[in-house]
């Protein structure tokens, strides 16, 4: 059984940081745009009521995508309220197909192969979110027979993503993600079990919970739009896919809940006084 105790503050990412095993994942599952080929600004469908700049099919490129892949509006997104494209985070996976995948091409200098390339992306994009969800619960765990499990699964994960293009378009991504669901329920029933909130409830737009106690309570898959968290004590809070957008987490100590990733933080609204867990960047659209 998972203790309450390794949900304190920075121990659970501590955990996961200690263990070499996991260094170069952990790193691979962060976003470096530079080392990639602006696939988000192309192989996305996107909505400007969405916060991106104009609606736009999927594999169209973005009107600001420059021909060296950096974005001409780049440093007034927050300006202009591009929230959509402030919030988007891949977890790596463009510079994975961008270096690794595609070493010596992209979808401009080879038109053809465009389309292969931004598929191959959005499955790798799942499979990175799927680790990082797997890291952490790695790091939450106390019974064996679960940590296997999650090795296993993260084992799987860095062989797939590893693969040949043609490869990774016959991975059975739904077959994978039933046992990633599977495993990251039985974490979350654990985290639950501690808690002495057991509602099922997932719907709190703009639910008011300034300054509560919330430890242990499980908004998994939670609809926390414009929900008011500032204040709240948080620790082992699970928000496994909670949407947080322009959830108001200011003067909020964010360190000690679980599941959290950085599409979220960059979603909702903090300050300076908000703290996150190591693992996570403060957004410069914060400043």
């Amino acid at each position: 059984m998972m203790r309450r105790d390794l949900l304190g503050q920075d121990m659970r990412w501590d955990r996961m940081k200690n263990n070499s095993k996991y260094t170069d994942l952990e790193a691979a599952l962060r976003i470096d745009c530079e080392k990639c080929s602006g696939l988000c600004c192309v192989a996305l469908y996107c909505m400007k009521t969405d916060g991106f700049p104009d609606n736009k099919q999927a594999g169209v490129p973005c009107k600001h995508l420059r021909a060296d892949f950096c974005c001409d509006i780049h440093g007034q997104l927050a300006k202009k309220k591009m929230r959509g494209c402030l919030a988007y985070d891949c977890f790596g996976a463009g510079q994975k197909v961008s270096q690794s995948s595609y070493a010596n091409e992209n979808w401009k200098t080879n038109p053809e192969k465009a389309n292969e390339i931004f598929q191959v992306f959005m499955i790798v994009f799942q499979l990175h979110q799927m680790a990082w969800y797997l890291l952490e619960a790695s790091s939450l765990v106390t019974d064996k027979r679960i940590s296997a499990e999650i090795e296993a699964l993260i084992a799987e994960n860095n062989q797939m993503t590893a693969l040949a293009p043609a490869e990774i378009l016959q991975i059975d991504l739904t077959n994978y993600q039933t046992g990633v669901n599977q495993v990251l329920k039985k974490v979350s029933n654990q985290l639950a079990a501690d808690s002495f909130d057991k509602s099922e409830r997932k719907d709190y737009f703009g639910k008011n919970f300034k300054r509560a106690n919330l430890n242990g309570r499980n908004f998994s898959m939670a609809l926390m739009i414009a929900a008011n968290l500032e204040g709240c004590s948080l620790t082992g809070t699970n928000f496994l896919g909670a949407d947080l957008r322009d959830a108001n987490i200011k003067n909020t100590d964010l360190r000690g809940s679980v599941f959290l990733t950085q599409m979220q933080i960059n979603a909702a609204r903090g300050n300076a006084k908000t703290k996150l867990p190591s693992n996570l960047c403060r957004p410069g659209s914060w400043d």
